[in-house]
């Protein structure tokens, strides 16, 4: 027997359907009650406002990207490992543009900053491409250099990629886009490759 929903599930239920459906500016608290069957006011009982039910959505979508980098099998060497991240996030953007696009391109209140939240590994997503960046640096297979710029870095190059790409503006298929971002990934990797 599933488990009946709470009406707080319903509602963060609703609210991503409206984001996949129609964007982030569908997402209000009026039409999240009317996707429910509720008053627009019992919304406000659950989230404190409309950029709280975002940052929940945001949150939600973090979540699974995290899960899905950190429960990766990475084998092979350093690129190989690097590729399997950059092709796992590239999935979760692919599957869920609507909340790619919340996720990285909307002003959040209490998103992650750079430098200072990344160095502090408070970055779930960022954080799995750090320890491979770390340790082709030890092994010699890649420079040493400052592992959080080269993260922040390969991140800004996809999510452009990808930005450009959800926004029509690479005329190609998606299997075409993922060998161009793949072809990408090698042009930066032969520059802090040792």
């Amino acid at each position: 027997m599933t488990a009946k929903k709470s009406t707080s599930e319903k509602m963060a239920v609703a609210a991503r359907r409206l984001l996949d459906r129609e964007g982030v500016e569908a997402v209000t608290m009026r039409r999240v009650a009317g996707e429910v069957g509720v008053t627009a006011m019992s919304v406000y009982r659950h989230y404190p406002n409309r950029a709280g039910l975002l940052n929940a959505l945001a949150d939600e979508g973090f979540a699974d990207l995290a899960g899905r980098l950190h429960g990766a099998k990475l084998s092979g060497g350093t690129e190989k490992r690097l590729e399997k991240l950059m092709n796992i996030f590239l999935d979760h953007a692919l599957e869920n543009p609507r909340l790619f696009e919340l996720m990285f391109l909307e002003p959040r209140e209490g998103a992650r900053q750079f430098p200072q939240d990344f160095r502090a590994g408070r970055s779930p997503t960022a954080n799995p491409t750090a320890e491979v960046l770390k340790e082709g640096m030890a092994a010699g297979v890649l420079r040493e250099d400052d592992v959080w710029e080269i993260v922040f870095e390969m991140g800004a190059l996809l999510q452009g990629l990808i930005m450009l790409y959800l926004g029509g503006r690479m005329a190609m298929s998606q299997a075409e886009f993922r060998d161009f971002c793949r072809r990408s990934f090698e042009r930066y990797m032969h520059g802090i490759r040792k």
